[in-house]
């Protein structure tokens, strides 16, 4: 087998009572013959053009020449450093290709100014941009086009010869790279974002860099029997049985929270590409399974609340399986896995009785942002300033105490027994890099599982999950206050206004829909994040 997978405990039962009923509907076999019907009548037509990632390994084969070819006439032309300005899947799934090849892709999914200007410092003479959007009006990455393309001219170096564009055909961003003499790589329309690992999305970029992308697919298809077949070894109809109805030890509830670690494995960064797929295709209609990326060591695994399920991505996963009782272990390649976890996604989403492949609330929070880049109103005053922390909240109630520590108090105060954390980090990840530590720090402090974006990548990830979800979370924003700053050509507005508009829109959506949200911006992120980091122990 290509992929293996071990489960006890919990997660044995949740298999032992929904296998069968996965088998009797035949629900593998149908989903592999493409059946929209699989969802219910409410979900067809959307299911209907979605379903393209089925077939991505026979769609994708002959782009592996193609891009072959062109990463050649690039390096014969001293091309060989590749930056990808991608949102959400178009972003993730080649950053778990690159790492685990060791192939340095240099990722662009911010729109933080530091990070901008770190990928425009890099060496551009021998630079080439991948631009990645499915829909083609993506801002973040119609920003990062933009700023390479004025920076290229201002070398005196074609920006058609240094910008290649993935996207769907037809697409806004299609029709002007075209007209504009861009090489452009067409990637299937009936496949979602999150779900276009396997497609040019994920081996456009991959490839130029390096990555075999031929052997990925190799493995992908290696999988392919095994996911079709009505049986009891079908390892994504066990994934999916397993993460969508595992019970709590009292059985009175699912443990609707997935704990995903890589453990000694040779794959990199893959529960990241599996957090965006799983909570962008289950976190609507106020259900769900909400992903937190941890490590062997996180605190979660030391109180072990009771809605959370392990899953622990290993390198073999009957050879470790007696250490790990109670959770699910997986093994297998990475492009065994890419089909697996799509396969056992939509699945779940049979299970949980909603549409895998839309994302309803995704859209709110770039409303919102669009709206206060268009009125660019003043930002709000703080509640207070600690140490040069500014600090807001949705509710006053929140800083009564006064101080960033009883804030931080206030708000686990308002998490249920079965709540959760979000963590939102819009800053310049290459900068404070430290920052993703404190997922650690408030797991232990609140009691509760707790989740990490970089924002504002996650926005088209577990952004829908937050909102659509069902409203369990809290969430604490930190924000950057920097002199750093970049304009995007064209745009009555800079990166550090656009990153801050996102941030701003996203706590009003969130504080619209009863969501408590603390904002804490870092006026000198360096110094202060070490205050932040002691009030949060």
């Amino acid at each position: 087998m290509t992929f293996s997978i071990r489960v006890s405990g919990a997660p044995e039962a949740a298999v032992a009572e929904q296998l069968p009923v996965l088998i009797g509907d035949l629900v593998a076999s149908s989903l592999t013959n493409l059946d929209s019907t699989l969802w219910g009548p409410e979900a067809e037509s959307e299911a209907s053009i979605r379903l393209g990632w089925i077939q991505a390994v026979s769609v994708s084969r002959p782009l592996v020449a193609e891009i072959v070819a062109l990463r050649d006439k690039l390096k014969a032309k001293g091309v060989d450093r590749f930056v990808l300005g991608g949102m959400g899947g178009s972003s993730l799934a080649p950053e778990v290709i690159t790492r685990t090849a060791g192939v340095d892709l240099t990722i662009l999914d911010s729109t933080a100014p530091g990070q901008i200007l770190a990928a425009l410092n890099g060496d551009l003479a021998r630079t080439a941009l991948v631009v990645s959007s499915k829909s083609g009006s993506t801002v973040e990455t119609d920003s990062h086009r933009r700023a390479f393309e004025a920076a290229f001219t201002d070398l005196g170096i074609d920006p058609t010869e240094r910008i290649i564009v993935v996207t769907d055909p037809g697409s806004p961003l299609d029709a002007s790279a075209r007209e504009a003499g861009y090489r452009v790589f067409n990637a299937d329309p009936n496949v979602g974002g999150r779900y276009s690992a396997l497609t040019a999305f994920g081996l456009v970029p991959s490839g130029l860099s390096g990555v075999d992308i031929d052997e990925l697919l190799d493995e992908a298809e290696a999988s392919l029997l095994e996911v079709a077949i009505d049986a009891p070894e079908n390892p994504a109809l066990v994934l999916a049985a397993a993460i969508a109805a595992s019970k709590t030890p009292d059985g009175a509830g699912r443990r609707d929270k997935l704990g995903l670690i890589e453990d000694g494995t040779h794959i990199q960064g893959l529960p990241d590409w599996i957090e965006q797929l799983i909570a962008e295709s289950t976190g609507k209609l106020g259900t769900g399974i909400l992903p937190v990326v941890l490590l062997p060591v996180s605190p979660e695994l030391e109180s072990k609340p009771a809605d959370l399920q392990i899953v622990r991505i290993v390198d073999d996963a009957e050879e470790v399986a007696h250490r790990h009782p109670g959770e699910i272990l997986v093994s297998g390649s990475l492009g065994a896995q890419f089909v697996v976890w799509e396969y056992a996604t939509a699945i779940a989403g049979r299970l949980l009785g909603i549409n895998p492949f839309d994302q309803p609330d995704v859209e709110s929070a770039k409303v919102a942002a669009r709206g206060l880049l268009d009125a660019r109103p003043e930002p709000t005053a703080p509640a207070f300033v600690e140490e040069g922390v500014e600090v807001r909240v949705s509710d006053p109630a929140l800083a009564a105490s006064g101080t960033i520590q009883g804030v931080l108090d206030a708000l686990w105060a308002t998490l249920a027994d079965n709540g959760y954390v979000s963590i939102q980090a819009y800053v310049d990840r290459l900068e404070i890099p430290q920052l993703q530590g404190l997922r650690e720090m408030v797991a232990a402090d609140s009691g509760r599982p707790t989740t990490f974006g970089w924002g504002p990548r996650f926005l088209h990830s577990t952004g829908q999950y937050h909102k659509g979800g069902p409203a369990q979370g809290v969430f604490l924003q930190i924000t950057e206050r920097t002199e750093v700053d970049v304009e995007i050509p064209e745009r009555p507005f800079t990166f550090g206004q656009l990153i801050e508009a996102q941030a701003a829109g996203d706590a009003a959506v969130l504080s619209a829909a009863g969501r408590p949200v603390v904002t804490l911006t870092l006026t000198d992120p360096q110094t202060e994040v070490l205050a932040l980091f002691e009030a949060a122990q």
